[in-house]
């Protein structure tokens, strides 16, 4: 925990730092239907240790497979190459010296050993008394220190090991407490505790073996993850186990975001992470976990930084009113005004400030009647769709597009890739392109860079976010809605197609995306 340092006639509270070990590759990939591939892996391994700098990453369980062991090889030759390979982990067995080998032959240099945690586990998993597991965990470390290699210690299922069997703990932690081990790992494997056990459960273990350095690994079964994490490190504990996302086993782990900002900001602790790449890594892990993220997760979800409500908009107005030391700005975000039925005055207004649109107030209002009037409809209405929605209320021109496709035809055929053949007007002239990919819309896609690389000698913005919404009941004919996020340099755009062919939507809300970008 923080400690106090004399300062002439006082003292002040020095903030501890603490270790952030990344389990998103471990744990992580624990989740049901999520599978790295080895290059994936090595992507998410290095940005979480160049960019969002956590102190640590495990990256895969020994043995599982041969495509793993690939994936391990590749990250260890990564972070040996930059001098970090000491950062990269590996779950081990107590197997003899099969899991040493196996980690040593891909390169690397930390093994964090999975022992058992509570007599319950010992006996009835292993048929094993403590003495028996004992031993065996000493021969696999003299192995790995014969080896040069470091040892974590996990103590599986110690949350209730000390509820049921702290003497079994305890046992088991003093026949290991004066070896080479590096950091013993205490997880709440079946996610039990709440934040007052946990105080209790780590004060023992630290006052029981000072000076040792402790390990918090918690899961989310009851969503206590976060608040277990910041209990462990008002008891002393001087790491904690987080994943991207919070993915892992059952309900998951403990999501980086959530922690890092709560350490900082609620108990104005120490650690390494970069918070404006946090929403990278995110949206990184999101792509190849295939795993959405809620919209409402807070730090990275699509929603929290947006103010739906008038009175909210028209207080931040007013100095800021609804905002908290949680700004946007701090994760590489902004802040957003959403446009729909509770919007009022104050979001339009907002709106139409950042598009450089100026309005009486007598034409806000009826601005916002018609949003009103589209969220009213469950319409989703985006800021790109705000000039088209004043030039319609206010009865002015609607500009002409600059963009117009004139014509395309796409295909599928069993065995072939789909195939894209497109004719677009683009600021008065007409090109045409062709073009194959690994769908209908990807081909229709490709066609397109190819004019505004070929003819245009311009680049193409790139798809950040692809999202599909039906309405319930399973009809054929139903309308689909969707929305497409596309980065253009640093700018972030949002626009929506409406119909009954997926790929029909999906082209109009990307014309719709070049004209604004034309404009």
């Amino acid at each position: 925990m923080g400690t106090a340092q004399q300062v002439g006639n006082s003292y002040r509270h020095i903030a501890p730092e603490i270790e952030i070990l990344d389990c998103t590759l471990r744990d992580g990939e624990q989740t049901s239907g999520v599978s790295f591939m080895p290059h994936e892996k090595l992507m998410i391994a290095r940005m979480l240790l160049q960019d969002v700098k956590v102190d640590r990453v495990e990256v895969a369980s020994a043995r599982v497979s041969e495509g793993e062991k690939s994936a391990v090889q590749m990250i260890c030759n990564y972070a040996d190459r930059t001098g970090g390979i000491d950062k990269i982990e590996v779950l081990g067995f107590v197997d003899g010296n099969k899991s040493v080998d196996w980690i040593h032959d891909c390169g690397g240099k930390v093994i964090n050993l999975l022992t058992k945690g509570s007599r319950k586990h010992c006996e009835q998993q292993l048929n094993k008394t403590l003495d028996e597991h004992a031993d065996d965990i000493l021969r696999v470390i003299d192995y790995a220190d014969s080896k040069g290699m470091l040892v974590n210690i996990y103590l599986e299922d110690w949350s209730n090991g000390m509820k049921d069997s702290p003497d079994y703990v305890y046992g088991l932690m003093d026949r290991l407490v004066d070896t080479p081990i590096r950091r013993f790992m205490l997880p709440d494997t079946l996610g039990i505790l709440n934040p007052l056990r946990c105080v209790e459960f780590m004060r023992k273990m630290l006052k029981r073996y000072p000076g040792k350095h402790f390990d918090f690994h918690a899961h989310n079964d009851y969503d206590l993850a976060v608040s277990n994490s910041l209990a462990a490190v008002l008891s002393g504990c001087r790491g904690l186990h987080v994943t991207v996302n919070g993915l892992g086993e059952r309900c998951g782990n403990a999501p980086l975001a959530s922690v890092q900002v709560i350490l900082k900001d609620q108990f104005h602790a120490r650690t390494h992470i970069d918070e404006s790449k946090l929403n990278d890594v995110s949206r990184l892990v999101e792509s190849y976990s295939g795993i959405a993220i809620a919209a409402n997760q807070p730090i990275v979800g699509e929603n929290v930084f947006t103010q739906v409500a008038g009175v909210h908009a028209d207080g931040d107005n007013k100095d800021n009113l609804y905002c908290n030391d949680l700004v946007p700005e701090r994760f590489g975000r902004k802040r957003e005004y959403a446009l729909g039925k509770n919007s009022g005055k104050a979001n339009i207004a907002k709106n139409l400030e950042e598009l450089g649109l100026e309005l009486t107030p007598e034409q806000t209002k009826r601005v916002t009647q018609r949003i009103t009037e589209l969220g009213d409809k469950k319409e989703l209405v985006t800021q790109e769709d705000l000039p088209y929605i004043v030039s319609d209320v206010l009865k002015h021109d609607v500009p002409e597009d600059k963009v117009k496709l004139l014509s395309y035809m796409v295909c599928t055929s069993y065995g072939l890739k789909p195939l894209a053949s497109i004719k677009v007007e683009i600021n008065g002239h007409i090109y045409e392109a062709d073009s194959t990919g690994d769908g209908q819309y990807d081909a229709f896609v490709r066609a397109l860079r190819k004019i505004y690389r070929d003819s245009l000698n311009r680049s193409f913005p790139l798809l950040a976010n692809y999202a599909v919404t039906i309405p319930p009941g399973g009809r054929t004919d139903a309308l689909v809605q969707t929305v497409i996020t596309w980065r253009c340099d640093d700018r972030i755009l949002k626009t929506k197609g409406l119909d009954a062919d997926q790929t029909e939507a999906a082209i109009k809300a990307t014309i719709k995306m070049l004209n604004i970008i034309e404009d």
